[in-house]
């Protein structure tokens, strides 16, 4: 039997990396800064666990994975077992510029390094009911995508064969019942009509998803209404930022918040000089959009927010300057969650 397996470590602390894929988890355990085992299991939480428990009985274990594919069912059962779990955001984990060899076990062993050393700091783990809500937005999302493709796939076929190859019109009902009275060869008229079909079934299937997002709504009332009062957040809106934001309590501060949602400018500094960049574009790109496109409508409607914007606009430029006021937005929610008071807006004259 190897010298690991009789070891004790009682007490101890066992840092633990997991590389996961769909077939497997490839585990790096550290302990005292010495690596005491590396393994390859089935990617089931389950064995795992009973892995962790065989192996480092009456020890500290903590351990940690890559967000991802695999969302947070392991992060979940990891913790019901007693075990320290943190989930981090791929681009955390340091990589040295000379590291060109990428393997499972290497992945594994990095993770469980800056784990033992403290470098390391898990993503907000959202809980189980406020995930199934974000399902079923990130679904629409995915449906929208794919009603955009065809209907672009639609334009593509009817140009190719001269048809409408000047039409610039919106893809709706109206439009592809147009589309399907063309005097158009039987080939052709079949794949408009099958790529009308499939158009018709995911804009069918997104109204489903708009009534269903109408009932989380209700359910979610107490959150969605602190969106909802501010200006330019219509339901779907507030929807999307209920299922990705929730009341924003788990960010420590304005700055992590800002930071989650990619609106923290880029910074180079050296010496004296600190010039700031464009926005680092980290989290979900529609977060930055809605908050983006409220607030060309806010700054109509409150004189601070509308101050604010010329005022960064005549050094930076509106374009800036209207991602600073979303910024600022945010901001303002978020602190309107903690104290309890609704976003008021400000209709002095502009």
């Amino acid at each position: 039997m190897k010298e690991y397996n009789k070891r004790c470590y009682k007490g101890k602390n066992i840092y633990v990396g997991i590389d996961v894929h769909k077939k497997s988890y490839s585990v790096s355990c550290i302990c005292d800064g010495t690596v005491v085992k590396k393994d390859t299991l089935v990617a089931n939480p389950k064995p795992l666990v009973d892995y962790l428990r065989k192996y480092f009985k009456e020890a500290k274990v903590y351990t940690a994975y890559e967000a991802g594919f695999s969302g947070f069912y392991l992060h979940r059962c990891l913790v019901e077992n007693e075990i320290k779990n943190i989930v981090v955001h791929p681009a955390s984990i340091e990589v040295s510029a000379r590291d060109r060899v990428k393997t499972d076990k290497r992945d594994a062993l990095k993770i469980a390094q800056q784990l033992s050393d403290g470098r390391l700091k898990g993503i907000h783990v959202p809980d189980e009911q406020r995930e199934h809500y974000r399902s079923i937005t990130r679904l629409r999302d995915k449906f929208m995508e794919q009603r955009k493709r065809l209907g672009n796939q639609l334009k593509s076929l009817l140009a190719y064969y001269g048809f409408m190859a000047t039409d610039d019109r919106r893809v709706s009902k109206k439009w592809i019942k147009e589309v399907l009275e063309l005097d158009v060869p039987e080939e052709v008229k079949y794949c408009l009509k099958t790529y009308a079909e499939e158009w018709l079934h995911i804009n069918a299937k997104l109204k489903e998803l708009l009534k269903k997002l109408s009932e989380q709504a209700d359910e979610d009332k107490a959150i969605d209404n602190m969106y909802r009062v501010v200006p330019g957040i219509g339901a779907l809106s507030a929807r999307i930022l209920s299922n990705e934001l929730g009341d924003m309590r788990q960010f420590g501060s304005a700055k992590k918040l800002y930071g989650f949602t990619g609106l923290t400018p880029s910074e180079h500094s050296s010496g004296e000089h600190r010039w700031l960049g464009h926005i680092s574009h980290q989290g979900r790109s529609i977060l930055r959009k809605i908050l983006v496109q409220v607030s060309w409508l806010l700054i109509k409607r409150d004189q601070k927010m509308r101050l604010f914007f010329d005022e960064i606009s005549k050094r930076a430029g509106k374009k800036r300057a209207i991602v600073a006021v979303a910024r600022k937005l945010i901001g303002c929610i978020r602190a309107s969650f903690l104290t309890g008071e609704v976003y008021v807006v400000n209709k002095g004259m502009i």
